[in-house]
C-alpha cells in the first residue's frame, strides 16, 4: 500500500552472538533495538517477572534487566499487570496481519 519503512541498521548495538552491548539513546535507533529484544518473547504468551529477567538476561552484556524490561514496558512493548506478576507481548495491528 504506502512506502516500506527503512529499517535501522541495530548491529552496532549488538555483539558477534546477537546480543544488545548498549542501549542507544536517540528513540530512532532506541525503539529498534527494543523491538529487536520484544522479538525473543511469544506472542499470546505470559511470562512471570522471572521469566522476563532471564529472557532479557540472555539477550544483553551489561548485567542490567531492570532497565531493559522498564523500557520495553514504557516504549509499549510488554504489558504487565499492575503488580508486575505477569507480562505479556503487546501485539500491534500491523505485526497480527503480518504487515511490518
Amino acid at each position: 500500500m504506502g512506502r516500506s519503512k527503512k529499517k535501522t541498521d541495530i548491529s552496532i548495538f549488538l555483539d558477534d552472538t546477537g546480543k544488545i552491548k548498549q542501549i542507544p539513546v536517540p528513540n530512532r535507533t532506541k525503539i529498534p533495538v527494543l523491538e529487536y529484544l520484544a522479538g525473543k518473547f511469544e506472542a499470546g504468551r505470559n511470562y512471570s517477572e522471572k521469566e522476563v529477567n532471564g529472557i532479557i538476561s540472555q539477550w544483553h552484556t551489561f548485567e542490567d534487566y531492570f532497565i531493559l524490561r522498564r523500557l520495553l514496558v514504557d516504549y509499549g512493548l510488554l504489558d504487565r499487570t499492575p503488580n508486575g506478576a505477569k507480562y505479556w507481548m503487546i501485539i500491534r495491528e500491523n505485526e497480527e496481519t503480518g504487515d511490518v
